[in-house]
């Protein structure tokens, strides 16, 4: 494992997300307290939805993905908790679980209306967002319903739980995981998904959300979570905890919402301190920053944590995010004149932290992978098993190769022979009958 030059992309991807006021859009209206089966976006988001695809947010979306597309044409299924004021107190912001169902109508209002009611919680889901809407689409769906609810009511980032069941959860933590600073949390229910390549996204993700996986006792993607998403993510530092709800299989489960809410709360206090102290990291209620301001705020927050040297990496990996996010503004530019200069320095000591960080993801990930390629796989997954065993042979090789993390060395050599004899025992022998594997 080699120290990364700055001057290089070493991580594969860049970001930067902030807050602050770009200007509010006139607010949509309010609806009353009940359930609203079919409410009209009514204005193309300004949220940065081509982010949580990609490693750049451009001024304009690619084509492709936003041919034959009308922000105005989508709608969601909205449940207004009775007991709202018409007219909330400054200051005060609601809660939200936004949730994406994998199929064309809206889910999860059965099981998490109750727990929305008891709490003052607004829930939504959208329409025709299901497994089958193309993935760009059905993320820009997504956050077009986000930010209509946001210009109808002050939506609080740090209670906005943004959840998903089966296909669905795998989009929530998609885009949870690029934009964190609209979130406090994530509900994956029946599955999961991976974190971002970035370095200082990832660790805005350890900083600022919660991830709540939710499965059932027979859910044929109970082991990822259990073995593979739920592990990795703990591992590398996530705020994460996972119920199995007894007697459910691949299904939204009312059990145990009130417990996940009650635990995604728990947390809020954390969120509210990091935005006290970077405030780049959570955003406005309403507002939408733009792309300009956004760049700005994030040059601001990286400069100043180059001042102290404990927070020196983390601020040049946001450097080096603006540099590959923005790459057409100014401030990539000033950005990556900064990088320029630390790298030209004679002492690096920042490089042996970034060593680090790709050392303890590059465990975390061999440890959950060889946990869930080695163990019981439903048969929906068991054909991949030979793919998820040859992955995992090599991550711990390459921890072996880095030889510096003696835990996870010794590990790696009781692990190696073990994985080579399941892959063999997996492969069909090329010489036998292809019926017996």
């Amino acid at each position: 494992m080699t120290p990364c030059r700055l001057s290089r992309l070493c991580l594969s991807a860049a970001l930067v997300l902030v807050l602050a006021a770009n200007g509010r859009a006139l607010a949509s209206d309010p609806l009353p307290a009940g359930t609203h089966p079919r409410v009209a976006v009514t204005a193309p988001t300004r949220l940065d939805w081509v982010f949580s695809l990609a490693n750049q947010s451009p001024a304009r979306p690619p084509a492709e993905w936003s041919r034959g597309y009308k922000s105005t044409e989508q709608s969601y299924q909205l449940i207004v908790p009775s007991g709202l004021p018409g007219k909330l107190p400054a200051g005060h912001a609601l809660p939200l679980v936004l949730f994406i169902s994998p199929g064309n109508g809206p889910s999860g209002a059965a099981q998490w209306k109750q727990t929305c009611q008891r709490n003052g919680i607004l829930f939504a889901s959208p329409h025709a967002a299901g497994n089958r809407c193309p993935f760009p689409q059905r993320v820009h769906i997504v956050l077009d319903v986000l930010d209509d609810i946001r210009r109808r009511y002050p939506i609080d980032p740090d209670r906005t739980y943004l959840a998903g069941f089966s296909g669905g959860g795998r989009v929530a933590c998609t885009i949870g995981f690029a934009l964190p600073e609209y979130f406090g949390g994530v509900i994956s229910v029946c599955a999961a998904g991976d974190l971002r390549p970035e370095s200082w996204l990832r660790r805005r993700v350890v900083d600022r959300l919660s991830v709540a996986l939710i499965t059932g006792e027979t859910d044929f993607n109970r082991s990822e979570v259990e073995r593979f998403r739920g592990p990795l993510l703990k591992e590398v530092g996530v705020r994460t905890r996972s119920w199995v709800q007894a007697g459910s299989g691949h299904a939204i489960p009312a059990g145990p919402n009130p417990a996940v809410f009650k635990w995604l709360e728990q947390d809020r206090p954390r969120r509210v301190a990091l935005a006290k102290t970077w405030p780049a990291s959570r955003t406005d209620p309403q507002a939408a920053i733009g792309r300009r301001a956004w760049a700005r705020a994030l040059l601001a927050e990286a400069s100043k944590r180059l001042v102290t040297p404990a927070t020196i990496y983390s601020g040049l990996m946001q450097l080096k995010g603006i540099r590959v996010r923005w790459n057409d503004l100014p401030e990539a530019e000033q950005a990556q004149r900064i990088l320029r200069d630390y790298d030209s320095r004679p002492q690096r000591p920042w490089e042996q932290e970034d060593i680090a960080e790709q050392r303890r993801f590059l465990v975390a990930r061999a440890r959950s992978l060889d946990a869930y390629g080695s163990g019981p796989l439903p048969k929906q997954y068991a054909g991949g098993r030979a793919n998820m065993l040859k992955a995992a042979l090599g991550l711990w090789s390459r921890v072996l190769q880095d030889g510096r993390d003696k835990t996870a060395v010794k590990q790696a050599r009781e692990r190696i022979p073990i994985l080579r004899k399941l892959l063999a025992d997996t492969e069909p022998d090329p010489d036998g009958d292809p019926g017996e594997a």
